[in-house]
């Protein structure tokens, strides 16, 4: 396991980029491209780190972490995943099969080096695939205390019915006649059009008519858009660029008359994918026109490349939980690394948190198989 400076060299961006394609877990926030934009448009200058587990010339996985010298407000020291605000994962790439070899590497490495973090926080986390289940069977095997805080369940979309079979079992009749309903009547305001693209031809146009969209939104107002910040427009920028470049973007718009009234950016990532932002002209609110373009992304069913499109949403969210009927557990993680003095800090903390209510539940899980989902 090596644990370096954010890479540079064109032989293991290679390397890096395989493994992405061939990792057990799909996961396009952190592969080289979006770790470019990141790094690029939100911190220049960070010191971020990549932790990458080698077998002689072949990369077995890799996370990017960066040292915080802060927890919950307290001077804790600690290492965690590099994941940014806009990021909506933040499970390490890693080899199918290699799991176990690639979590007993990075905890080695962290028990034997020289920084003096308290523990490993992981955010971001799939809690219940094969890489997770690797790294609690690590843990338990070493008798290496840790917890997860903060699990929550957020949308997928799980390939296995046609688009109009999936809508129909998952959507009332009574909504469904309200969408066909409100469908009828935005047409009769004008051309309606439903327009997917891929790659970067018109990429430029497409982006700025995105933010301005968007910024038009509550999120403008209260000053959460994207276009709101010069680091995050060009984070946006930079991503769908990065992704058009490797063959991985998708863009979807809803157009009345020519004009976007709804969009939607996927990132493609076989045999996943992921719905990385979204916005809607708040203007036509009463047409629900999120809702209409999310029914022409499930189009997603009939590739046979993908099984599941991870929402990238948060939990209990009103409109793609009324569609979506699958689940994806998300969460963080605190691990202990080091010697006994540092593990000793690591458990009263984790006595300090479960005390005040944070700690939702030290795992106990039978992790004897790997019984996490591989896709």
């Amino acid at each position: 396991m090596t644990i370096q400076q954010a890479i540079a060299d064109p032989v293991i961006s290679q390397s890096w980029s395989k493994l992405a394609s061939l990792a057990i877990e799909p996961n396009p926030f952190a592969e080289p491209w979006y770790q470019a934009a990141a790094v690029q448009s939100l911190a220049p200058n960070s010191t971020r780190q990549i932790a990458a587990c080698w077998e002689g010339e072949s990369l077995l996985g890799l996370i990017p972490l960066m040292r915080s010298n802060t927890y919950a407000g307290l001077p804790l020291a600690h290492l965690q995943n590099w994941v940014n605000h806009n990021a909506f994962l933040g499970s390490p790439l890693v080899a199918k099969g290699r799991e176990r070899d690639f979590w007993h590497g990075l905890l080695s490495a962290l028990d034997n080096g020289r920084d003096r973090a308290f523990f490993l926080h992981l955010t971001a986390m799939r809690l219940d695939g094969p890489v997770a289940v690797a790294l609690e069977q690590i843990c338990n095997t070493q008798g290496r205390r840790f917890a997860i805080f903060q699990r929550e369940e957020r949308a997928l979309l799980e390939h296995g019915l046609s688009p109009e079979a999936y809508l129909e079992a998952n959507v009332r009749g009574k909504k469904r006649k309200e969408l066909r309903r409100q469908h009828s009547r935005l047409s009769e305001l004008g051309d309606i059009s439903f327009e997917r693209s891929f790659g970067d031809a018109g990429l430029a146009d497409w982006i700025e008519e995105f933010l301005a969209l968007e910024r038009r939104g509550w999120k403008g107002f209260n000053g959460s858009a994207l276009d709101c910040a010069k680091e995050t427009r060009e984070l946006f920028r930079n991503a769908l660029f990065g992704a058009a470049k490797e063959r991985k973007l998708e863009l979807l718009a809803l157009r009345l008359d020519g004009r976007a009234i709804a969009m939607l950016v996927n990132f493609i990532t076989p045999p996943g994918a992921f719905s990385f932002k979204t916005a809607f002209d708040e203007d036509y609110a009463r047409f629900s026109p999120g809702v209409l373009l999310q029914i022409h992304n499930l189009a997603l069913l009939e590739r046979e490349d993908i099984a599941w499109c991870d929402s990238c949403a948060a939990q209990n969210h009103p409109m793609i939980d009324s569609i979506w009927s699958g689940r994806r557990s998300i969460g963080r993680y605190s691990i202990a690394i080091g010697g006994p003095i540092k593990r000793a800090a690591f458990t009263a903390l984790l006595a300090a948190e479960q005390a005040k209510g944070r700690l939702r539940r030290v795992t106990k899980r039978n992790t004897n198989q790997n019984n996490g989902k591989s896709g």
